[in-house]
């Protein structure tokens, strides 16, 4: 289980994403369950602009802790930040296919590829960009989210990987689970038959101050109620403590 809080603060124009201790960079990290992402700010009388904070947790499965679990994700500091996870399908160890292969090759493209012109800072055109140069056999759900500095955040997943946005101890914002039928998701894939980011759902969300976003894949929501996350939050102020706990 990998929980990773995002905490988003409305700085002054010249300021950088804060990152906590916990994860400094934006590369490729492997993982198997949750991430956690958190949206908080406050206000400058000066101009101002939102980025993010972040503190991380991974809990691979048991099965899965000696290879770190089948998930990946990826912090950027580019404009207002970008956070994103992959879930990596199980079913491929069948066909003795590393599942982890695939996620974390995808979102390491994605890494790469957040600051590409033909990007233009859209989630769901990182999504096609990193799907095309993932070369691994295997597939992934994931999601995608921006932030702008004016604080919309712009979200495209593909799947079960979710989003949720909680403002003042209420889930204001979800996104919705994409699936064929129960435990077969929406999914990249290295094969013809998988989905595209043409199949991804697109949303946006305007933050505000004191907003959290908690991100995950399936092994978060499927495991840990809405109102447990909310608890949660409530008892921790700092980023890392919340994604730990």
């Amino acid at each position: 289980m990998a929980n990773s809080i995002y905490r988003a603060s409305i700085l002054q124009s010249y300021s950088q994403l804060l990152f906590q201790p916990c994860l400094s960079n934006k590369h490729c990290v492997p993982k198997k369950t949750n991430l956690l992402c958190f949206a908080s700010s406050q206000l400058n009388p000066a101009r101002s602009e939102v980025s993010f904070c972040i503190g991380t947790h991974l809990i691979p499965h048991p099965n899965k802790v000696e290879r770190g679990g089948e998930d990946a994700f990826f912090v950027s500091n580019f404009k207002g930040g970008v956070i994103a996870v992959a879930d990596g399908v199980s079913g491929w160890a069948e066909q003795n296919v590393d599942p982890s292969l695939f996620s974390k090759e995808l979102m390491a493209n994605a890494s790469s590829l957040v600051g590409n012109l033909e990007v233009n800072y859209d989630p769901q055109i990182l999504i096609r960009k990193a799907h095309a140069a993932t070369c691994s056999k295997g597939s992934a759900t994931a999601i995608v989210a921006m932030l702008e500095r004016n604080g919309t955040m712009k979200v495209a997943s593909v799947g079960d990987c979710g989003l949720r946005v909680i403002r003042k101890g209420q889930i204001i914002f979800s996104t919705t689970p994409q699936e064929h039928y129960f435990d077969c998701p929406y999914q990249l894939s290295s094969e013809l038959v998988g989905q595209t980011y043409l199949d991804a759902v697109v949303s946006s969300v305007e933050l505000v101050e004191g907003d959290t976003i908690v991100m995950g894949s399936d092994g978060l929501f499927d495991n840990v109620f809405d109102g447990e996350i909310v608890s949660t939050l409530a008892a921790h102020s700092d980023v890392v403590e919340a994604g730990i706990g």
